[in-house]
């Protein structure tokens, strides 16, 4: 370590090493958020059929609790990479080792159903992108700015925006490419491409390594300032921000689960092109790349001439911005589930709201927590505000978690056409068990549905008239071309493990659509129909042949919170949250740590 710089020296402009840390973190983003854009959908839909003989497909809610829970380590395992660089290795070493385990992540993602159960590969894929993704977070930014001085300490809010600008360029082109290669290529390519891309993030950072500065580890003064009344005051203050923002991240990182699952429930021709579903997420990018220069150069020094902005009064705002934009989309769901199909473009308006709400927020937080860290303290603050990402995603796992419905357990299969449950009394052939077989009572309902237009009718006034054991009682309409028919089942409550009932859903009908540069480049179908015929399960789920729809019955399962519902509950809670930050920003009393 003793051949490279360690400090800051005189400059007045940009250090020489920033090009090669942004060029660094484009490609560390595009790995990341490449591979974490299509892990939800990834989970629902593709998983099961992974391994040669096909499993249970995972519902969307518990996908999205899985989401989240890895955010949540990813965003935990920062406190590691701060411990390991300011008391050991220092933050550059602590990168480039990590670096090396989150590409071994990344390769075993790609190699899932080559050999071995695929869900093993998965779960060891995601433990080391943690490690790896998460250790270098908290040493990367602080890495960026111990590249400054006081001579040019100026220009700290100018290389935190084209950090975050970088961030996003990497992330808006693999989540435009990432599901079109799940979607046509499937999952080998689309989590292999990634992992290109972390291995060149990391050979990018290491040709920069002679133009760092390099702070080394200082293990006695990080424990004697972290034991000093200074230093413990100066972490403390800032941890109530930290977990204001935390429920800011807690709404944010839906963006890559439950607006996903959304936007398949909407019509997503806009500006002249279909998205996929997943590819919704990349306009979060390009929201960024154009509201950093508009903001810092317009927004901020226009309204600062009326009432000066600090960085505090920033990031209040951008949290009642983001009530906004959590209330919009859940009015987008209430049209959902009233049997509309919106267009992408709602969704799109919703973007925009949250991506000035994340640059008010995420972005003033993260420059924030930097200056207010005592000096040999800061990986260990910053992992602190990554912990608060963390601590937002396993309270969305956990939320999620907790309203799905569980299934009646065990099960007892006799013939293709007939599942039975025990019941309430926990024994088979008893008269409390559930029953699904085909010309029961769910079927006679079946007879009532008719076809409106090629859509569902609002409601089925057939359902009267069935008489059955409990049911079914219930028509609802989930989504434009979904439908529920339900029972309470034997304890006679809605919303239990008891439920019983068949979701009715129509087909996607294939876009009639110009034709594109890319259609020579893609196979003549997408992955997932292809491995469904390797499978030999291609039109064999649960079809019956007599109706223009797909039947699909279930017992249990199901969420206690779901629709509209669900995003007005988190919208309400940011809400509280935003109200709650006022008497702390007015009360913070900080100062400016820079490093010599």
């Amino acid at each position: 370590m003793s051949n490279y710089q360690t400090k800051p020296g005189e400059h007045t402009g940009m250090p020489p090493g920033v090009p090669h840390i942004i060029g660094n973190e484009a490609a560390e983003r595009f790995s990341f958020y490449g591979m974490k854009g299509i892990l939800a959908v990834f989970m629902a839909q593709y998983l099961h059929l992974m391994n040669d003989t096909p499993g249970e497909a995972m519902s969307e809610a518990v996908a999205s609790s899985n989401y989240h829970a890895f955010n949540f380590w990813v965003y935990f395992t920062p406190f590691v990479g701060a411990i390991l660089a300011d008391l050991f290795l220092g933050k550059y070493r602590t990168i480039i080792y990590l670096s090396v385990v989150y590409v071994m992540g990344h390769a075993a993602l790609a190699c899932m159903g080559m050999a071995g159960d695929a869900r093993w590969w998965l779960f060891g894929g995601l433990a080391l992108i943690a490690l790896g993704s998460g250790g270098i977070k908290p040493c990367v930014s602080a890495h960026v700015g111990d590249q400054f001085g006081a001579s040019n300490a100026h220009l700290l809010p100018k290389i935190f925006n084209w950090f975050y600008f970088s961030i996003n360029v990497g992330a808006m082109v693999s989540i435009l490419l990432t599901p079109w290669l799940l979607q046509w290529y499937g999952p080998h390519w689309a989590f292999g491409v990634p992992g290109v891309l972390m291995a060149l993030a990391t050979l990018i950072f290491w040709m920069g390594r002679k133009r760092f500065v390099h702070i080394p580890a200082q293990r006695e003064k990080t424990l004697a300032e972290l034991a000093s009344p200074e230093g413990r005051k100066s972490v403390l203050s800032v941890i109530p921000l930290f977990l204001f923002v935390a429920m800011f991240w807690a709404l944010f990182d839906q963006t890559g689960s439950t607006w996903i699952f959304q936007a398949q429930d909407m019509e997503r021709n806009f500006l002249g092109r279909e998205w996929l579903p997943s590819q919704i997420q990349s306009l979060n990018s390009l929201f960024v790349l154009t509201f950093i220069p508009l903001f810092t150069y317009g927004l901020y020094p226009a309204i600062s001439k009326v009432w000066p902005l600090t960085p505090l009064r920033k990031i209040g705002i951008g949290l009642f911005l983001m009530t906004v934009a959590f209330s919009t989309v859940a009015m987008v769901q209430s049209w959902i589930d009233g049997g509309a199909r919106p267009n992408i473009g709602w969704q799109v308006f919703s973007y925009a709201l949250l991506t000035a709400s994340e640059v008010m927020v995420s972005i003033v937080a993260l420059e924030f927590a930097y200056t207010q860290a005592p000096k040999t303290l800061k990986s260990i603050v910053m992992s602190l505000f990554l912990a608060a990402v963390a601590l937002g995603n396993l309270f969305t796992a956990g939320i999620n978690r907790l309203i799905v419905i569980p299934e009646p357990a065990p099960q007892a299969r006799y013939e293709d056409n007939q599942v039975e449950y025990w019941g309430e009394d926990g024994k088979i052939g008893t008269e409390d068990d559930l029953l699904r077989m085909e010309g029961g009572v769910f079927e006679q309902a079946l007879a009532g549905v008719k076809l409106v237009n090629g859509s569902f009718p609002q409601t089925l006034p057939a359902l009267a008239s069935i008489k059955g054991p409990w049911g079914p009682r219930r028509y609802q309409v989930l989504k434009s071309r979904t439908v529920r028919i339900s029972s309470d089942g034997p304890d006679g409550e809605p919303k239990t493990m008891w439920d019983q009932g068949m979701i009715l859903s129509l087909e996607e009908k294939e876009m009639t659509k110009k034709a594109s540069w890319t259609d020579s480049w893609r196979p003549k179908e997408p992955w997932l129909e292809q491995r469904k015929r390797e499978l030999g399960i291609a039109g064999n789920e649960d079809e019956l042949s007599a109706y223009p729809f797909k039947v699909e019955y279930y017992s249990g399962g199901g969420t206690r919170l779901e629709g509209a519902s669900y995003f007005w509950f988190f919208a309400g809670l940011m809400l509280l949250t935003a109200i709650g930050f006022i008497p702390y920003a007015l009360k913070y009393r900080g100062k400016t740590v820079l490093q010599d």
